[in-house]
């Protein structure tokens, strides 16, 4: 996977920030299913604040940039939805920090410290019916894709079918955390409306990839 510019970084929030906009009924409508029906709405709200701030954001290298992103999604927010995101983008800063390029391995670590600070801020792990079971297992693909040598864009095919393959896998699964567990069994059967999310928001960034 060839080097990462703060041009792609920008592309991927930017490309997630106006999915999040434009498919705020449908998220919300899968939520809402086993859900509170409010991830759409407060992923809208806080993405919406990140376009209207795009152009004053700091970009003095990757770290800085999400960093931004993680304040102003924090800023807007509300529910369980604001502090899981804007950790997400506050664990990915962190491990962009450390990188003199953001290679492959650099995207491995940012994603793996979004997922980090996810299972930390919700108390959630594999299993838990959450988007950690698509975005794990996508970035563990990404990683095995990388160490065989995978192009970028195989690279970044396999992650997108990954996510998706595993969020639709969500489906067999009883909630454990937020509100969908207060469904108890009656969650089986339908996906995590979480782990929808993010797969319709990686296969938009990789079908669209400038």
């Amino acid at each position: 996977m060839s080097t990462t510019t703060l041009a792609d970084v920008e592309y991927v929030v930017h490309s997630l920030a106006q999915t999040a906009v434009e498919k705020e009924k449908e998220f919300g409508d899968l939520d809402a299913v086993v859900g509170d029906g409010d991830l759409g709405y407060s992923l809208a709200r806080g993405f919406e604040k990140v376009l209207a701030d795009w152009d004053s954001l700091k970009r003095d290298d990757a770290a800085t940039f999400l960093q931004q992103i993680a304040l102003a999604i924090s800023s807007r927010i509300g529910g369980t939805s604001g502090p899981l995101w804007g950790t997400a983008f506050l664990r990915a800063s962190a491990a962009a920090k450390g990188a003199d390029t953001i290679d492959g391995a650099a995207v491995v670590a940012m994603l793996r410290g979004a997922t980090d600070g996810i299972k930390a801020r919700g108390n959630s792990d594999l299993g838990d019916k959450t988007l950690l079971d698509a975005l794990i297992p996508g970035t563990d693909e990404l990683e095995r894709q990388l160490a065989a040598g995978a192009s970028p864009e195989e690279c970044r095919a396999a992650f997108a079918a990954k996510v998706r393959e595993c969020a639709d896998a969500t489906s067999t699964m009883q909630a454990k955390r937020g509100r969908a567990s207060y469904s108890g069994e009656r969650s089986i059967g339908s996906p995590d409306a979480g782990a929808v999310a993010v797969a319709v928001i990686v296969e938009r960034i990789v079908a669209d990839w400038p």
